[in-house]
């Protein structure tokens, strides 16, 4: 087992946060009428995609009824919809839709984390939880070594991102930069983070985030990588 994977299953057994634990064990209980008939995942969601990639794309924490069901990040819910078929459009993914672990899905040149692997309350992670989530992602981005951009989705990936660069000596930018749709900056000389809100239902049915606005962020990735 390489360095990576056995990353990955520190994350699986994980139960450092008593909420989430909590949390993500009666989701996967009680469920929802609509998925009555799956077997909940229930744990940990691992990281999921290209070892070698130079795109790491850093969301939230999987959804109560999405990855916390199917095993695997942004699986089975409305944001990875959005998300998977954008990375199919501009070559990162084989294909558009994501609904479980065996819908044949792979990814290219692209590899996807989160601020946290468990699904909180409301979508909700407490400022202890983020931290002690933290050394999981300080741990991915000294293994993801070809790295040169880093999407972030969402506010709270965007600064757990900083925030990791800068714990692991990884960038020299003094404080936390702001966040807005499409910034863009040089943690070092190599690495590159672009910001982009999350797409969340709450985002994508109220228009604050469009298609064309979230493929200007990906086709910036693409321009990055032809340099």
């Amino acid at each position: 087992m390489d360095k990576l994977q056995a990353l990955q299953q520190d994350v699986i057994h994980c139960s450092r946060c008593p909420r989430l634990v909590a949390w993500r064990g009666q989701v996967a209980r009680e469920k929802v009428a609509r998925f009555k008939e799956w077997d909940y995942w229930g744990k940990p969601v691992p990281s999921f995609g290209d070892p070698k990639a130079r795109l790491l794309i850093v969301g939230l924490a999987p959804a109560a009824h999405g990855g916390n069901r199917t095993g695997r990040m942004f699986t089975g819910d409305r944001s990875g919809d959005w998300l998977y078929r954008t990375l199919h459009k501009f070559g990162f993914a084989n294909q558009a839709d994501s609904s479980s672990c065996n819908d044949g899905l792979k990814l290219y040149d692209c590899y996807i984390t989160a601020s946290a692997r468990c699904a909180p309350p409301d979508n909700k992670l407490l400022p202890e939880e983020l931290k002690s989530c933290r050394p999981y992602l300080l741990k991915k981005l000294q293994l993801l070594i070809t790295v040169r951009v880093i999407v972030a989705l969402g506010k709270v990936a965007f600064d757990s991102s900083y925030d990791a660069f800068r714990e692991s000596g990884l960038t020299s930018l003094p404080t936390r930069p702001a966040f807005g749709h499409g910034n863009e900056y040089k943690l070092n000389e190599r690495q590159t983070l672009i910001a982009s809100f999350h797409p969340s239902q709450q985002n994508t049915f109220t228009g604050k985030l469009t298609e064309k606005m979230f493929d200007g962020v990906f086709g910036r990735v693409v321009e990055i990588f032809s340099r």
